[in-house]
């Protein structure tokens, strides 16, 4: 800007003066100005009319002369600092300085109403997201297993000795007929099975939900294994190869359930009987009376006494 210039900057009316003139010579109108720089009209007319108390603040007031002084075409170095000047004259500032840490600079660089709105609703969607994740990765099906250890389990008692009736003979047991041997390995059947394996100790072997089709293999060393799960109708079972029972045919928690293939084939077998012995059931003895003997003249001669038995006795 010339020096004449200059000069007329610090002249009467100030910077809005010299805004509203250059606006003016521009053609332009405040509603013009304002889509321009995005600044309300009632500040740019606050600016030229010099109305500062309509202003939000001094640093408010020097960064719209600047936006404004660019948009007429003046030098915005100079009319912010007239700017300044004129607002400590007619608002002189306090002693304490109360500038803000942020400057507002071009109000055209502020984001948005719109980008603000979808900022908030970006960070709203991968919330909701990492919180499904979370679910379906952190929780198994059925429920979050206990971090204490599993209950000692109590041994089944012997069953009780069948006995002999005295009038038979024992008999042989009947023979087994020969039952698979090897490896206990558990097949997941749908996606996602949340199993446990531990041993009688409490010692955990393996806690993780299978893929579908993923197998686990019972350690051999394995003292008491056990398993828990919520889906034991999804778990396929073979010993050596060969295909067992499963442990059940609906879906229900089963805890410290023996999974070793000894525990595996005791399932289901039904528990012998004690045969009963027969007693033989004394027959009564009969006694039937002698026929009397009759007289030649047919006359009956009375019964002779009948001595006691000595059974009896």
């Amino acid at each position: 800007m010339a020096a004449d210039e200059s000069v007329a900057v610090g002249a009467v009316g100030g910077a809005g003066a010299l805004l509203a003139k250059a606006r003016e010579g521009a053609g332009l109108s405040l509603a013009e100005v304002s889509a321009q720089t995005r600044i309300r009209e009632r500040h740019l007319l606050a600016l030229e009319q010099g109305d500062f108390a309509a202003l939000p603040g001094r640093t408010y007031a020097i960064g719209f002369a600047k936006t404004f002084a660019r948009a007429v075409g003046l030098n915005e170095a100079e009319i912010g600092a007239a700017m300044s000047r004129d607002f400590d004259r007619q608002a002189p500032a306090p002693d304490v300085d109360t500038t803000p840490a942020f400057a507002p600079g071009d109000p055209a660089r502020v984001p948005s109403s719109s980008f603000a709105w979808a900022a908030g609703i970006a960070v709203l969607v991968l919330g909701i997201a990492g919180f499904i994740w979370w679910q379906h990765t952190a929780s198994p099906a059925v429920g979050l297993p206990s971090l204490l250890p599993p209950p000692a389990t109590q041994a089944a008692p012997p069953p009780a000795p069948v006995l002999a009736a005295p009038s038979e003979a024992p008999s042989e047991a009947p023979s087994e007929a020969a039952q698979p041997g090897g490896p206990v390995v558990f097949t997941a059947q749908i996606e996602g099975l949340w199993v446990k394996f531990y041993d009688g100790t409490g010692k955990q072997l393996l806690q993780k939900q299978l893929a579908k089709g993923e197998t686990y293999t019972v350690p051999a060393d394995a003292v008491n294994p056990q398993l828990w799960t919520g889906r034991p109708e999804a778990l396929g079972i073979t010993i050596g190869g060969q295909a067992v029972p499963k442990l059940a045919d609906v879906q229900k928690t089963l805890k410290n359930v023996p999974v070793s293939a000894a525990a595996l084939l005791a399932r289901g077998k039904p528990v012998p009987m004690a045969p009963v012995a027969n007693v033989a059931t004394p027959a009564h003895k009969v006694i039937h009376p002698r026929p009397r003997p009759v007289a030649s003249d047919g006359a009956v001669p009375p019964a002779a006494p009948v001595a006691p038995s000595t059974a009896a006795q």
